[in-house]
């Protein structure tokens, strides 16, 4: 496996930059905020720190938890992937943190789940989830769409292009979000983002470019304050904030 120093096969384009960089033990899985908290995500954790004075506030998990993914803020909470990985068959859910409560609880399991849950958010109402697959499986890492009124209709299922597939170096995608009609997702350990849009027809998500961005790799979420980026320097164990190349 190519380490974190190495880069994306595919040409980048310029993309986002660092603003400013928060350290943390617990950055080794994805970051996210809110306008107050900053939320770090390691394996079986999330840490909240506040946002002003990069003060360790608290410090959640779960029994059971062993594989957090990635965060999203959404209606107030965070919501982590969480999945069994590297164990197989994969198990699948979704976490949710309560600020106001403190406590990490289980949101939704996955029944028969397509891969591991690496990221999933909102959309219009609707939850779209990321289902990976690893090594030689990774050309079967899907993102699914569930209808509005939960996770017990699948509306649509996409793959990703083949492209992408080849430059995940046997691994998957780590992160996503949509970005307008956008939809960025990060690599494992590349410092790359992939812009891709999902298609009006077919099932394949059409790729558009690849940016550079400050994070090698792991999930990253959208940052209501700055309106860039917040994702972690895993190697170096940081929270980055991004924002456009200009």
């Amino acid at each position: 496996m190519a380490t974190a120093a190495e880069t994306t096969t595919l040409r980048r384009a310029p993309g986002w930059t660092t603003q400013s960089l928060l350290a943390s033990p617990h950055a080794t899985q994805a970051a996210a905020a809110d306008e107050r908290r900053v939320f770090v995500i390691s394996s079986t954790a999330v840490a909240t720190y506040d946002r002003r004075t990069g003060r360790l506030v608290a410090t959640a998990t779960a029994p059971g938890t062993e594989h957090l993914n990635s965060g999203f803020v959404h209606a107030g909470r965070l919501y982590c992937a969480h999945s069994n990985y590297p164990a197989t068959p994969p198990e699948s859910d979704i976490r949710v943190f309560d600020p106001q409560t403190g406590r990490l609880e289980l949101f939704h399991r996955f029944d028969d789940p397509p891969g591991s849950l690496v990221w999933c958010v909102v959309r219009e109402g609707a939850w779209w989830c990321c289902f990976a697959g690893y090594g030689s499986d990774n050309d079967q890492t899907v993102l699914v769409e569930y209808a509005a009124d939960g996770f017990g209709r699948e509306r649509r299922r996409f793959t990703f292009p083949a492209n992408v597939v080849a430059d995940w170096d046997g691994m998957s995608g780590s992160g996503g979000i949509f970005n307008g009609c956008d939809l960025l997702v990060s690599h494992h350990h590349f410092p790359v983002l992939y812009r891709l849009r999902v298609p009006s027809a077919g099932t394949t998500l059409e790729f558009v470019e690849a940016l550079g961005c400050p994070f090698p790799g792991q999930g990253f979420a959208s940052d209501p304050v700055t309106g860039g980026l917040v994702g972690i320097d895993r190697p170096r164990r940081r929270v980055v904030f991004a924002v456009p190349e200009r």
